[in-house]
């Protein structure tokens, strides 16, 4: 069992730090929200007043932080996880953020002598609590093969997406899928009810037809077809509009950066945009139907 020092016990991170004492590791974490520590203790971590603490002893270093500018402020500043880490520590960053950000902290990493990987998650907040995200790993064979089986006690499926980056890549990729894809359902939904068609109809045709996906079958929009649907729950996530917005708004940028066409992609975030715009941010990202429907929130 490994010494680890957690970054992040949010909505995402803590429910990951658990499965990783269930599975027996020695976990220290950090916060700076008071209530998130109070959790990780109550579910029988150490909770520790700041990220050096968490970090000074580590074998393993884990973050989950919101944005690329929190993960290199956490890394690369005076007397961040760099600095701090021990010799031969394992870096392993969960966030999602941007592909440039994630391979200059694994850069400086390699230059201290520290090895890294990204691992950002697919699976939301239910996953993280059961224990069955899916892993998307950037790095060195050496560095994915020594994290692998601390991913695996937080998830179902570990994958090697290649050199560090790669698994940040892999993410935005995926949930600009994810994103166009839910609004391509909610859209269908919507023109379903206007021509006398009814939403289960709809499901039980398109779930076994061309247009079945993940966004239909797994996290159907309105209620009914999917009882396990945050449509079911009045949308609670989840994943939240906040989230995807924020995937969104990294796969435009990519594809300026890199000069891919991505023109649903694009559509697609200046719809979540305007969704998170009417204050419906903490809403799962599903809730964009009633939107698109012209519904209530």
């Amino acid at each position: 069992m490994a010494r680890i020092g957690f970054l992040g016990l949010g909505n995402m991170g803590g429910p990951m730090a658990a499965n990783l004492l269930k599975a027996g590791h020695e976990v220290r974490g950090f916060d700076p929200v008071p209530a998130a520590r109070e959790r990780f203790a109550a579910a029988g971590g150490t909770a520790v007043e700041s990220a050096a603490e968490a970090v000074r002893t580590a074998e393993v270093v884990i973050s989950m932080l919101p944005e690329g500018r929190h993960v290199r402020a956490a890394y690369l500043e005076p007397g961040g996880v760099l600095e701090l880490a021990p010799a031969g520590a394992l870096l392993i960053d969960c966030s999602t953020i941007d592909v440039a950000t994630a391979r200059a902290v694994a850069g400086a990493a390699k230059e201290r002598g520290l090895a890294m990987v990204d691992a950002p998650v697919s699976g939301g907040v239910a996953g993280a609590t059961a224990g069955t995200l899916t892993f998307m790993v950037g790095g060195e064979p050496e560095a994915f093969a020594r994290a692998k089986p601390i991913l695996e006690a937080m998830g179902r499926a570990v994958i090697h997406a290649g050199p560090s980056g790669n698994g940040q890549a892999a993410k935005i990729c995926n949930n600009l899928m994810l994103g166009i894809q839910m609004i391509s359902v909610c859209e269908a939904m919507a023109l379903a009810e206007k021509l006398g068609l009814s939403h289960q109809t709809l499901f039980d045709i398109s779930s076994k037809s061309s247009g079945q996906c993940w966004s239909l079958t797994n996290y159907c929009p309105v209620p009914g077809p999917v009882p396990t649907s945050p449509a079911n729950r009045g949308y609670q996530p989840g994943f939240t509009v906040a989230m995807m917005r924020k995937d969104l708004k990294l796969a435009v940028e990519a594809a300026l950066a890199t000069g891919a066409r991505t023109p649903l992609g694009a559509q697609a975030y200046q719809l979540y945009n305007l969704f998170a715009s009417e204050a419906t941010e903490g809403l799962d990202f599903s809730a964009i139907m009633t939107m698109i429907s012209g519904q209530s929130h």
